[in-house]
């Protein structure tokens, strides 16, 4: 007599092997999806801190470089305070006060693509970013974007600045009326105070209509918790208050 094999299939042991796929599979889309997003976030901070230092590097009359950012880091880390060069003008070429009507940026054309407009900051929210030229999905990942064709800070016009509601504009859904709102340039820090808050749909482009005197409008999507692509948008208003140019800044007044 002869004995044969018989091989008998057992579904339950093939239903175990996909569904271990399965998990594998769910564990490594979510370690690369966490990944990405803390590489995202990270290179937004880095962006962020590095622009910042070269702002100010700028103001003070310096070229910025990574060297030099790294180095300033390094001190700072250590405990070394960094002596500060001079690069207050001489005061007869300061003016105790100036009108609005004339601070002006010394450049007026267009800024270049990415090109760094200035810093942005709402004391009462406790929000600082850096501004930069553009409202493209690059732009945006990293920085405040001032949307172009708007007008530049210092000039008669509506400046628009657009930013994402789960990111730097987030704290926008706690700003009142009369907070102050400042924007920092190389020319010199433009303060405004907010008149209103209004949610209007996707496609309301007269909130970026220009305005015979100096306004500032932020922009974000709305609701600010919503998932997904958010259906409306989220408009704050302001008005210049006061102007001051650079030259008063670096003199201390």
């Amino acid at each position: 007599m002869k004995l044969h094999a018989v091989w008998i299939s057992n579904p339950g042991h093939h239903n175990w092997i996909s569904l271990r796929g399965v998990e594998w599979f769910l564990l490594l889309f979510g370690l690369a999806a966490l990944d990405t997003y803390i590489w995202i976030n990270a290179s937004t901070v880095l962006y962020q801190v590095y622009a910042d230092w070269a702002f100010d590097e700028r103001l003070r009359g310096l070229a910025p470089s990574p060297q030099g950012f790294a180095f300033d880091e390094i001190r700072a880390l250590l405990g070394r305070d960094q002596p500060k060069p001079e690069t207050a003008e001489p005061a007869a070429l300061a003016s105790k006060s100036e009108p609005l009507s004339v601070v002006r940026p010394p450049n007026t054309k267009p800024p270049a693509p990415s090109e760094v407009i200035g810093r942005l900051e709402i004391p009462n929210l406790h929000l600082t970013a850096m501004v930069r030229e553009g409202a493209d999905t690059g732009t945006l990942r990293r920085a405040v974007g001032h949307i172009p064709g708007t007008a530049l800070p210092g000039t008669t016009g509506n400046v628009a600045l657009a930013g994402h509601r789960d990111t730097f504009f987030r704290a926008l859904r706690n700003i009142q009326t009369n907070d102050a709102i400042e924007l920092q340039t190389e020319s010199g820090t433009y303060r405004y105070l907010v008149e209103s808050i209004r949610i209007v749909g996707p496609r309301d482009v007269r909130v970026l209509a220009s305005s015979k005197g100096a306004t500032l409008t932020l922009v974000t999507c709305y609701p600010f918790y919503y998932i997904g692509s958010a259906p409306k948008r989220f408009i704050v208003r302001a008005a210049l208050a006061t102007a001051v140019p650079q030259r008063e800044l670096a003199l201390g007044h």
